[in-house]
């Protein structure tokens, strides 16, 4: 059977390369004779594995020396806990909900304090970025929390917030290694790397130095704290050692494609291919305002549900897979992470032409 082109939000598509790469090393790694999901996590073989990764993830993103890189486990959503137990000193904090994982990140932070929301997009579905640009921030927080990319909606914040000093935390899930970041503006980056990055079971943090305390909320558990992991090179436990493994191979093959600056460009053209059908065509229409539309998530309804599950079920026979809308809001959605070749775009869009000119 041949690959699909597969559209789902995460687990996502891998580049083609690093799968035939992982494949051909699966039984002997590199000679040692067997495979990296048998190796231990204490041999010198899987430190250079995780040495390795560290160094070209720092490259791809020009993260400074003062920043931490931790290789975590328990998806993005265990980060909704960690990170008000590691850094709610005041138990205070600022959050600004664009989409479901940041008003589950609220709600998970309000059991250890205060939460305010300073903005949301909620009023309207999340279908838009609300005005950041004079947020009121409270003098007493620790913290200005975001979602820059809205896997579910499709939203992306361009234009940070000035958060007047306190340190900006940012779950870059979806948006991963798809454009360049000033790694600088940020308190905290992090994201599950199942959606652009590698397989599910991985979560990367950069996270600066001065945040990285033993000053944490009482009963904080060891697992919890990022101490622990920053100071045992993200091996104080058994890590999630096969996803770091892909996830280097991902970085490497990032590197060899011209780094983050090219895969801004192919995201870019592969968005506007979409983008400009979903504008021009008289039966699909995308939901999100323009200005905020997301390069890596594009959600599209045709306004009937019969007709949007019927478009879902032959695209899916077509061998364009994972079209379905996240079940909060129903309709399309197709993730064009940068493993998604241009060309699985252009046959996507030459099948919805062929489907609204059948279905008028």
């Amino acid at each position: 059977m041949s690959r699909v082109y597969n559209f789902s939000a995460g687990p996502a598509v891998l580049p083609e390369e690093v799968l035939q790469e992982a494949a051909a090393e699966m039984l002997d790694y590199r000679g040692i004779g067997m495979s990296v999901m048998e190796l231990s996590h204490r041999t010198k073989d899987f430190q250079k594995i995780i040495d390795d990764a560290e160094a070209d993830l720092r490259t791809l993103m020009g993260i400074p020396d003062n920043y931490k890189v931790l290789f975590l486990q328990g998806g993005a959503s265990l980060q909704f806990a960690m990170i008000p137990m590691n850094f709610m000193k005041n138990r205070v904090a600022d959050y600004v909900v664009t989409g479901q994982w940041a008003k589950k990140a609220a709600a998970e932070a309000k059991i250890y304090g205060k939460v305010n929301v300073i903005a949301s997009s909620a009023d309207k579905t999340f279908s838009y970025i609300p005005d950041l640009s004079n947020v009121t921030i409270d003098p007493q927080a620790d913290y200005v929390y975001i979602c820059q990319n809205n896997t579910i909606y499709g939203t992306t914040i361009r234009n940070l917030p000035d958060t007047q000093g306190k340190p900006l935390v940012a779950d870059i899930s979806s948006m991963f290694l798809s454009e360049p970041m000033d790694v600088t503006k940020y308190g905290m980056l992090y994201g599950g790397v199942q959606k652009n990055v590698g397989p599910a079971g991985t979560v990367i943090a950069i996270i600066r130095e001065d945040l990285i305390t033993d000053d944490v909320l009482p009963g904080t558990p060891t697992m919890m704290k990022y101490k622990i992991h920053a100071d045992n090179g993200s091996l104080y436990n058994t890590p999630p050692a096969y996803g770091i493994y892909i996830c280097g191979k991902v970085f490497k093959w990032l590197l060899a494609m011209g780094g983050l600056e090219e895969m801004k460009r192919r995201n870019e053209r592969k968005a506007a291919i979409l983008y400009d059908f979903l504008d021009r065509s008289e039966m699909f229409h995308g939901t999100v305002r323009k200005e905020d539309r997301s390069l890596m998530n594009v959600p599209f309804i045709t306004g009937n549900e019969e007709l949007d599950a019927k478009f879902v079920k032959e695209a899916t026979a077509a061998g364009f897979k994972s079209l379905k809308g996240h079940r909060t809001v129903g309709g399309m959605r197709a993730s064009i992470y940068n493993a998604m070749p241009q060309e699985g775009v252009e046959k996507l869009v030459a099948f919805m032409e062929e489907f609204e000119k059948n279905n008028r």
